[in-house]
């Protein structure tokens, strides 16, 4: 099950909220949100809990006093699955931990103490903002399991049940914490029921040491709670929209990056989905990363007025400033050239990998623009409607700025020679010159058109506005007359400069179902990118 989009209206801060991740090709088992303090990620786990709450049997909506509703107006959930309408949803549909879960030392004398319905989770919190403290459940509950599977039935064997319930974590402990390094691995070691009137002994091994729950770290805590609650629990939730608050309190960037890894590989069901909040970096890194992630990006956003969010493009390192500021980034990747591009075109970059240089989105030409204009960093924009001259012009201005030398990304995508090379590898066939030809009737059909929006295009350009510049930019205006010159050219090099391919030749069956991600993978697009920024 997945939630393939999300509506909140006049839901707590939210006036009319969408989150449509329906776009995406193949629907994510990770959902990320990120967002900085008070950017609302935590309300759509409150709208989940909600969902949940109506179908569960401690469930108190009624009784909530206005904590949902915004300026006392009646609130609407509206969720979308896959495979499931929402009169569909049972009480397994959703499962929510909120961030206030960890429990510093063990309680409990004896089972028992706490009653509950295990499968029917009424230990949950009533509402998000409530402490989860489920923790202690879930320990009474695996040592029940151990007990039984020794002494009920066939009874199995020690192996057996370290098998089950010790080398899970034992595993997942070791992808978190030890991989990749040569730290002392922490291993679970055995549990201990309580008796006596003494608390249960959950003992760890580290080196040579044997540790109580106890004297464990916040962070490992915190992971260890987190891995023992779906140990115990997630064989109830095999079709369900997983959402956890926080998962990352206490852990550094890589331990960030594993926890999250490790949770959504080996962790959540297969046909079920994880919904969390974050602005840590180690997060945001392997939800960019991976194929399974979503980023949905809730910074600096106006929730008075209806708000549409998208997830983020891939390779999109304009999401880590959530977490590490642009200057503090410089710094970090210092060594490294870095360039600001437009938009959307950076993973296309990025994915060219190459060495010591970072892409980072920036809004649009104007943004780029001022962003390397006195700064120790670089911009690539489009050419967009630029003659020759004027990207010299340019580039003795502004040092640090690099300009494609065709009208747009889309150029480089559907330019003839890039295509020869797509097709060439696909071994399928590609008429060269009949494609050319193509795309001269094209520029010719809509030249009018074209011509009628190049100048309105060119006066909103960034370009030589500053005190001193007045000849440049003089000249700067004149030369619009040699962009028309250029495109009623029949010369295909010289039209395509600025004839915008993202716009035109969209139904030409050479450009259809084509992937962008392999049109920027060739050897002709890398060499061409290269070339502009060295």
């Amino acid at each position: 099950m997945h939630i393939s989009k999300l509506g909140l209206e006049n839901f707590k801060r939210f006036t009319d909220l969408t989150i449509d991740l329906s776009e995406l090709p193949i629907a994510p088992k990770l959902v990320l949100l990120i967002g900085g303090n008070g950017s609302g990620k935590t309300s759509v786990f409150d709208a989940f809990e909600v969902m949940a709450n109506a179908k569960n049997k401690n469930g108190l909506l009624p009784q909530t006093n206005g904590y949902y509703e915004k300026e006392g107006k009646e609130f609407r959930i509206d969720v979308r699955f896959t495979g499931l309408e929402q009169n569909q949803t049972t009480n397994t549909t959703f499962y929510g931990r909120s961030s206030l879960k960890q429990v510093p030392r063990l309680t409990r004398t004896a089972f028992g103490q706490t009653k509950f319905d295990f499968e029917n989770d009424t230990d949950r919190p009533r509402l998000y903002i409530e402490r989860d403290e489920r923790f202690e459940n879930d320990v009474e509950h695996i040592v029940k399991l151990m007990i039984d599977d020794l002494f009920k039935g066939d009874g199995k064997s020690r192996s057996e049940i370290i098998n089950n319930y010790i080398n899970p974590i034992n595993q997942a402990f070791f992808r978190i914490f030890s991989e990749h390094s040569d730290k002392t691995i922490l291993e679970f070691h055995s549990f201990t029921p309580p008796v006596d009137g003494k608390t249960a002994e959950i003992l760890f091994k580290k080196g040579n040491s044997i540790i109580h729950y106890d004297l464990l770290s916040n962070g490992e805590k915190e992971i260890f709670n987190t891995l023992l609650n779906l140990l115990s629990r997630r064989d109830l939730y095999q079709n369900t929209i997983y959402f956890m608050d926080e998962l990352d309190l206490h852990l550094n960037t890589q331990l960030q990056y594993n926890l999250l890894k490790e949770i959504t590989e080996n962790w959540i069901p297969e046909n079920c989905q994880l919904w969390t909040a974050s602005h840590s970096l180690g997060f945001i890194d392997y939800a960019n990363e991976s194929e399974f992630g979503a980023i949905i990006d809730f910074d600096d956003l106006d929730f008075d007025i209806p708000q549409v969010l998208l997830p983020q493009p891939k390779n999109n390192f304009e999401v880590f400033e959530i977490a590490v500021s642009k200057d503090f980034m410089r710094k970090a990747f210092k060594g490294s050239k870095i360039f600001f591009a437009e938009n959307t075109d950076t993973p296309f970059y990025n994915n060219l990998e190459f060495k010591n240089t970072l892409f980072i989105n920036a809004i649009d030409k104007k943004d780029v623009f001022f962003k390397s204009k006195n700064n120790d960093v670089f911009g690539l924009i489009d050419r967009d409607y630029l003659t020759d001259i004027d990207i010299e012009q340019i580039r003795n201005q502004y040092k640090n700025l690099r300009i494609l030398n065709y009208y747009s990304i889309e150029n480089y995508f559907y330019h003839p020679d890039n295509l020869e090379e797509y097709y060439s590898k696909k071994k399928k066939e590609f008429d060269k010159k009949l494609y050319i030809q193509k795309i001269k009737e094209l520029k010719n059909e809509k030249k009018d058109t074209i011509l009628y929006g190049i100048d309105l295009a060119r006066r909103g350009y960034p370009f030589f506005n500053e005190n001193g510049l007045e000849k440049q930019k003089q000249v700067f205006i004149e030369n619009g007359k040699t962009v028309v010159e250029l495109l009623r050219s029949d010369d295909f090099e010289q039209f395509y400069k600025v004839f915008p391919a993202k716009d035109y030749g969209k139904t030409l069956l050479e450009r259809q179902n084509l992937s962008k991600i392999e049109l920027a993978q060739t050897k002709w697009f890398r060499e061409k990118i290269q070339d502009i920024i060295k």
